[in-house]
């Protein structure tokens, strides 16, 4: 039997509920839903990393991808991306955003597979992500 591994980089607060960050079990490893909070400061309450999409967007891609890096992963690994936005006008744009985050990090794999919903959100966050990777 494989060891379940749980994942918190030191970029992120304790989980608010009895959940991981991520998770990896033998070759496989799921992030956990991830908002663009800024990294985690001694004394600072969770905090998004501003007001727009894009800005919220890229933070919480840096998230995903740090969990990543802790379980021994990269975005080469990943085979599915869901990506949760509170608001329907917001696609395009988050497209837009998501193409040229992928092509800056010069990907040597496919691209994962995607399935975009809309949500409701704590107040202040548009956008939300998880991820799961197959590594080896």
């Amino acid at each position: 039997m494989t060891e379940k591994t749980a994942l918190t980089p030191s970029t992120h607060t304790t989980p608010p509920a009895r959940f991981s960050h991520g998770v990896r079990k033998g070759n496989i490893l799921q992030v956990a839903g991830q908002v663009g909070f800024l990294p985690a400061e001694e004394g600072r309450p969770p905090t998004p990393a501003g007001p727009t999409l894009r800005e919220q967007t890229l933070q919480t891609l840096a998230n995903v991808k740090a969990i990543l890096e802790e379980g021994g992963a990269s975005w080469d690994d990943v085979v599915m991306i869901r990506v949760y936005l509170t608001d329907v006008a917001h696609f395009a744009e988050l497209n837009d955003i998501y193409d040229a985050y992928f092509e800056a990090q010069a990907l040597t794999q496919p691209p994962a597979a995607r399935t975009t919903v809309y949500v409701g959100l704590p107040a202040g966050l548009l956008v939300e992500i998880d991820a799961l990777a197959v590594l080896g």
